[in-house]
């Protein structure tokens, strides 16, 4: 872009409870995957930019996790801070729920956003699975009534990429006029080594379902190129020798696969073959442990 055309540029962010559909949303915008998906709560545990530049405007889109109420530990607390501290840095906010209606927690974090002074849109997700496509204007209306703090109301469906376009628009009228943050190429600040992570975690979330509860983590322990190929090692960690059994099965089957459908995945966002290891190792505690979280990334 010439250097006298003014350029438009700001940080958005995404929020909502879990499962709403924000990375999916996230992913969508930025048309490359930068942020894990599964059907379980609270897979987003990090802030993650996606950055979009079309045109003459950069989106930056800041994915955080879940808002939820009732977990004391301090990975929930650290969750939850992450949105509170992204919310003091945003130009417009993404309010997500899920088809029409406000749960408790929608209403515990729409309490948080009343107080903001940046736009504030709710995005109504997921309306590809309304009932009755006819319900929709009559809540956009009662909304509208109820919570005058909305700049913008936009129905879409995430996942069916129907109404992104028309939300791309209206955010770009919302950003300042300033340079740019980051390359036009560029499409997320988080490291090889981090996406290399999540990608294990996300294959772990699916896999598992509900049999593996939330206290398993992560950590790259050797990110090495030599030539065309990429050398990862990674350790999950989990917090109990059965769960360390559950997550190898029988024969260590269950690990082999979620290594096959990770290295595919780092296979096709970095480009390159990957040779992927994979350990799981009992840590007690950690996800109630400040410390080891940090250790982790999580600060």
């Amino acid at each position: 872009m010439a250097e006298s055309e003014q350029t438009r540029c700001g940080l958005v962010a995404l929020v909502g409870r879990p499962n709403v559909g924000k990375s999916t949303l996230l992913n969508h915008l930025v048309g490359q995957k930068v942020s894990i998906t599964s059907r379980k709560p609270q897979t987003t545990r990090q802030r993650v930019l996606g950055i979009k530049t079309l045109g003459g405007a950069q989106l930056i889109f800041v994915d955080t996790p879940g808002f939820h109420q009732g977990y004391r530990k301090a990975l929930n607390r650290h969750m939850n801070r992450t949105i509170s501290a992204t919310l003091l840095d945003v130009d417009v906010v993404l309010f997500v729920i899920d088809r029409l209606g406000f749960s408790e927690e929608d209403d515990a974090l729409l309490q948080q956003l009343r107080y903001l002074t940046r736009p504030v849109f709710l995005i109504i997700n997921k309306t590809d699975e309304l009932d009755d496509i006819t319900a929709l204007l009559p809540f956009i209306d009662s909304v509208r009534q109820q919570h005058p703090l909305f700049a913008e109301i936009v129905p879409l469906s995430a996942l069916k990429q129907q109404g992104t376009d028309a939300l791309e628009a209206t955010l770009v009228r919302y950003l300042p006029e300033q340079p740019w943050f980051y390359p036009d190429d560029q499409l997320t600040d988080r490291s090889a080594r981090f996406l290399a992570a999540e990608f294990v975690r996300e294959k772990i979330t699916r896999q598992m379902g509900d049999e593996l509860p939330y206290e398993t983590a992560v950590e790259i322990e050797e990110f090495r190129q030599e030539g065309a190929i990429c050398h990862i090692s990674a350790v999950i960690l989990v917090e109990k020798e059965t769960q360390k059994a559950m997550l190898i099965g029988n024969a260590g089957s269950r690990l082999k696969l979620i290594g096959t459908e990770a290295r595919k995945e780092m296979e096709r966002m970095f480009d390159s073959k990957v040779m992927l290891k994979l350990w799981v190792k009992v840590k007690a505690g950690w996800s109630d442990d400040e410390r080891a979280l940090r250790s982790l990334g999580f600060d």
